[in-house]
């Protein structure tokens, strides 16, 4: 009995212990706006106000707070995720782990297909299709090319059955890569382990699909110049599931030894003669290296190109590392981020007659939740 009583105290005395000195901890350690391992910001003190104290939202906001800086939060986090792997658990903040140590988002039942169509075929409807050559691509991602490495319970979505939806209501002339992309799966080497991007050699894939479609001739992948550039990129299905022992994703840059580029980055007023920025190399963030990160507009002139064509590409991140083969055929290339370019690219392409050929180039896998397809025209 009295040693019973001696262990209830001695646990109370250490749990007691703990929390006060994880509560000094927390007061004096200083804290981070930005988390690399999560790439996102991090919930700031909220200020005070009335309101938000009658409605909840100022405790939720404190809530938010002290998770975000709580004292060692990454390796607590990495245990979490080791205890529940350890327990045989395959899906983890809706990432599937799968076979041959990659990490695979789950694909959702899309919700607003309707509301894609709708805009997609407005934008289409606005342009002069004698003139301009129009494509829609619509990348398939991990889950549905390498759907044979998923757990045997994660529900059989099909992306592609919701791509050829859209392709046939928007009329939009489809480029279709997926059976390109199945062709090559057991390469290993269409999508990143940790990230929820092709890598460049997908994009090639999907380059070759593209060159098909409009009768270009492709640049053979020996004729570029290609340089590893990193073995230790995490992308951002590493940082949903906290696995702090997996393996880095290697990232290989392509450039064309004939190309003589220049790109403008119009928000900024920046111009160079690389489509990659070598800084983001040394940060987590590895991806953003293409195109230098995110951009309203670019212009890419290649005074050396085959053609005097010129391309306006509508995109998300996907056609980021996809450009860098393109630019052989085009003498200008216009790419627009629709998430912050609030002109509408339909009027920028009114307003130059120059352009030949339109592409509009989405992910599947985000392109339902997709803010700036709202933004198309």
């Amino acid at each position: 009995m009295l040693q019973n009583k001696w262990m209830r105290t001695i646990t109370a005395v250490g749990l007691t212990g703990a929390v006060l000195v994880l509560m000094i901890i927390f007061f004096f350690l200083p804290k981070q706006e930005y988390s690399e391992k999560e790439n996102r910001y991090l919930a700031t003190f909220p200020e005070w106000n009335w309101t938000d104290v009658r409605s909840g939202e100022y405790m939720g906001d404190v809530t938010d707070y002290l998770s975000d800086h709580f004292p060692f939060r990454d390796f607590f986090m990495g245990l979490k995720t080791d205890a529940e792997m350890a327990m045989g658990k395959q899906e983890i903040n809706e990432v599937y782990i799968a076979e041959d140590d990659y990490l695979i988002e789950a694909y959702q039942t899309p919700a607003n297909t309707e509301r894609i169509v709708e805009t997609l075929k407005n934008f289409y409807e606005k342009l002069d299709t004698e003139k301009l050559e129009v494509n829609l691509m619509l990348v398939p991602t991990a889950s549905y090319v390498h759907a044979d490495k998923l757990p045997q319970f994660a529900p059989s979505l099909s992306q592609m059955e919701t791509a050829e939806i859209i392709y046939e209501q928007t009329g939009i002339p489809a480029i279709d890569c997926s059976d390109r992309l199945l062709e090559q799966a057991d390469t290993d080497r269409l999508f990143y382990k940790t990230d929820h991007h092709w890598t460049t050699y997908g994009a090639y894939q999907g380059y070759l699909e593209y060159c098909e479609v409009k009768g270009l001739t492709p640049v053979a992948l020996e004729d570029l110049s290609a340089e590893t550039v990193t073995t230790e990129f995490y992308g951002t299905i590493y940082s949903k599931v906290n696995d702090y022992s997996r393996k880095g994703d290697e990232i290989t840059i392509y450039t064309n030894p004939t190309d003589d580029l220049t790109v403008r980055y119009i928000d900024t007023e920046e111009t160079s003669d690389s489509l990659y920025n070598m800084e983001y190399l040394e940060k987590k963030d590895k991806y953003s290296m293409f195109l230098d990160n995110l951009h309203t507009l670019i212009e890419i002139t290649n005074e050396n190109a085959e053609s005097e064509d010129v391309l306006v590409l509508i995109k998300d991140s996907y056609a980021n590392s996809m450009v860098p083969f393109l630019t052989t055929h085009y003498q200008k290339i216009y790419v627009f981020d629709t998430r912050y370019y609030k002109q509408g690219p339909s009027k920028f392409i009114d307003e130059h007659p120059e352009v030949t050929d339109v592409l509009l180039l989405y992910n599947m896998n985000t392109l339902d939740t997709d803010t700036g397809i709202r933004g198309i025209y």
